[in-house]
């Protein structure tokens, strides 16, 4: 009977730590399954109505994937990015507050090969949808779909927080995210002190461990996105610099926006998934 409950205590110590081994994975964060509540009635029309789904457990990169882990795979695989094939990508202008296409922009150089570099510990940008699969073809990985990424970006608990960490764009007089502050796109009071993108891990991480769900860069997903035009879009989640709370809300949880699949802009990365 001793010898039994030894081996009774050994087993449920090696299950212990097997689910605690399970849970951890470097760059990554384990997404328990669970219930989710995707969508809002509080926010724009694309984001209606709520959805109920059952989400499997996965893993997600704690951040969106960064220039220089990028680098690593256009090192290894020689692949040309669909802006420096096209020869240019969309650009935002601060002094002329519109958008534009600018020649030679690309993930090395996001703003334009005449601007500043971007730096290795930043999310990469000027990544298109088939960019960003090609990427994750080669870790073997995947983008995560819309539901798991809202999923992981509620916490894993189907919270109906407004923001990955509550109701309040900053806590005690800090921001949150990487977002516009003042009015879009008219005055960037820069609080934050980020005109652009912002390191990985400068801002508070989620409760489960993930990094910038909210602000930095859209991030792309694996879902289809349509209008009424019905032209095939993938549908990108989580706001970016650019996002200003009266003007774009996509830094809530239950904000989607469309971009087709070619496209690449200055403000949109992605981190991948596994099972």
């Amino acid at each position: 009977m001793k010898y039994k409950s030894i081996l009774i205590v050994s087993l449920f110590i090696f299950t212990l730590s097997t689910c605690e081994s399970h849970k951890t994975d470097t760059g990554y964060v384990f997404i328990p399954a669970g219930i989710v509540d995707t969508g809002s009635y509080r926010g724009l029309p694309a984001e209606r109505p709520i959805r109920r789904y059952s989400v499997k457990s996965f893993y997600m990169s704690e951040h969106p994937i960064t220039v220089g882990q990028f680098r690593e795979f256009i090192k290894a695989s020689n692949y040309k990015t669909e802006a420096e094939r096209f020869g240019n990508s969309g650009v935002f202008s601060f002094s002329e507050q519109r958008w534009y296409m600018q020649d030679g922009a690309y993930w090395e150089y996001p703003a334009g090969p005449n601007k500043e570099k971007a730096k290795d510990d930043h999310p990469v940008t000027q990544v298109s949808w088939n960019d960003a699969v090609a990427y994750a073809g080669w870790k073997g990985e995947r983008l995560p779909t819309e539901i798991e990424w809202e999923h992981a970006a509620r916490n894993g608990k189907n919270s109906r927080h407004i923001y990955p960490w509550g109701n309040e764009i900053e806590i005690k007089g800090r921001h949150q995210a990487n977002v516009w502050q003042g009015k879009f796109p008219f005055k960037n009071t820069n609080q934050d002190g980020f005109l652009m993108t912002s390191p990985v891990k400068h801002f508070p991480k989620t409760s489960l461990g993930l990094y910038d769900m909210a602000g930095n860069v859209w991030e792309w997903t694996d879902s289809e996105y349509r209008e009424e035009n019905n032209e095939l879009m993938k549908t990108i989640k989580g706001g970016s610099f650019l996002c200003e709370p009266d003007f774009c809300h996509g830094y809530r949880v239950s904000s989607r926006m469309g971009t087709t699949p070619e496209t690449s802009l200055m403000h949109t990365g992605f981190r991948t998934v596994k099972n």
